[in-house]
């Protein structure tokens, strides 16, 4: 690896131009996934970018932005690296992780939901690949992605799949909600690709029908729509859409989430200087009539200042990026 910094993982690509441009020769489109935030796909993704579209491929970038508990360092590392890496795409999909976590359930284990962090991103380039490799009614051709994705910069994709009566309704209103458009309604889109996948023989013209036209009612009028219509057997009785909203304008795509975006714009807290102990008194008082002794509450007066100094403290923003337990540890 690149010990999580892009710089090196640039310099190894740059390092290898040679070998990504001959693996990269003959190809009319190139997709390039990473995980946006460590060394080596934040660093290396721009640089195949940069000679995929230099050799003429139609370049779209599939990438993953960090969850939040990996910190903020990662996070800073993860937004700088994608507005490099869409200097030199076509195209842009971009997936927050932390969104997948409304995905999945509660009890979801942690390898299941960095496993559907890796599902998504294979949904989105099949959901492409698909619509020209796979046995269908409307195969688009190259040219027709070329049309809908080419200089078109960011993107959002929305999935959804449904099964019964009302499947093509549910499969279609759960791909324009999905929690991977990012709030952002697919209206402001300059093209859609929308793939309709389902068995031959379970497909009706109805349900045809009812997703393109919900499709159709949501985007603008003057938006160019890519329709494919794949048959694919190991669905069973349900139906998936596939909905992948391009020219987005990147305004309306949230780039760091609001808590992130606080923090690091709230401004560096002063340093807090501890208080001065009390000034200790050469000739002890006398003890009051009352038979108290009174030493040692002045003791613990003084104990509870420098304790109300040490809770004043601030701490280091990088240090919170360190888990608890090893602060404990150390201190």
């Amino acid at each position: 690896g690149a010990g999580a910094n892009p710089e090196i993982g640039r310099e190894s690509a740059e390092e290898s131009v040679q070998e990504i441009r001959e693996a990269l020769t003959g190809a009319d489109m190139v997709f390039i996934t990473a995980g946006m935030g460590g060394g080596t796909g934040t660093g290396a993704a721009p640089v195949v970018a940069r000679i995929s579209k230099e050799a003429g491929a139609l370049t779209v970038g599939v990438v993953t932005k960090p969850f939040m508990f990996e910190g903020r360092a990662r996070m800073r590392n993860a937004e700088a690296g994608w507005a490099k890496l869409k200097e030199h795409v076509d195209t842009i999909i971009t997936i927050p992780n932390d969104r997948l976590i409304s995905l999945s359930d509660k009890k979801a284990t942690f390898m299941s939901g960095m496993k559907m962090a890796d599902d998504v991103l294979v949904q989105a380039v099949q959901g492409i690949t698909d619509m020209v490799n796979m046995r269908g009614y409307i195969n688009p051709d190259f040219a027709d992605l070329r049309t809908v994705m080419n200089e078109m910069g960011p993107a959002l994709m929305g999935a959804g799949q449904g099964i019964g009566e009302n499947r093509a309704a549910e499969a279609v209103n759960m791909a324009i909600a999905s929690p991977l458009l990012q709030d952002v309604s697919i209206e402001g889109a300059k093209g859609v690709l929308l793939n309709i996948s389902a068995r031959e023989d379970s497909l009706t013209m109805a349900e045809v029908t009812e997703v393109s036209s919900k499709i159709y009612d949501e985007v603008h009028d003057d938006a160019k729509i890519i329709m494919g219509v794949i048959f694919d057997d190991s669905l069973g009785e349900a139906m998936r859409v596939t909905v992948i909203a391009t020219g987005i304008q990147s305004a309306e795509i949230e780039e760091l989430p609001i808590n992130v975006q606080a923090i690091n714009s709230r401004p560096a807290a002063p340093p807090v200087e501890p208080e001065p102990p009390l000034p200790q008194k050469t000739t002890p008082e006398p003890a009051p009539s009352n038979g108290i002794d009174y030493s040692d509450s002045q003791n613990r007066l003084r104990n509870n200042v420098v304790r109300k100094a040490f809770k004043r403290k601030i701490f280091d923003e990088d240090e919170l990026d360190r888990p608890t337990f090893i602060r404990r540890n150390e201190s």
